[in-house]
């Protein structure tokens, strides 16, 4: 059986819980902490890469405050329809409840 969106719940968070997405996360990020470490300068590039990437994101989130508060309707749309697709995927390919590695 197949959990319906929750009000409060995202089809995006949804995703990212499925163990299929969730242990490639875990994979990536420890890969890229593994590679950080290993190489000095790598991790210099990499800090200022993230500090980049988290000010223009902040600065994104503040500019599109205002269009997401008004779009907030469709937005809701879009993710129960997501959900419903999620869940019927969820439903055909069992394989998304596993990790990778199985």
């Amino acid at each position: 059986p197949v959990s319906p969106c929750r009000v409060q719940e995202n089809v995006l968070q949804r995703v990212l819980q499925l163990p299929v997405v969730s242990s490639t996360c875990e994979t990536l990020q420890r890969k890229y902490s593994s590679t950080k470490e290993s190489h000095p300068l790598m991790a210099s590039v990499c800090e200022v890469y993230e500090r980049g990437v988290q000010g223009a994101g902040a600065l994104a989130m503040w500019g599109m405050e205002p269009v997401v508060r008004r779009l907030e309707p469709q937005f809701a749309v879009a993710n129960n329809l997501a959900c419903r697709g999620l869940d019927h995927l969820e439903e055909k390919i069992p394989a998304l409840q596993y990790p990778v590695d199985k």
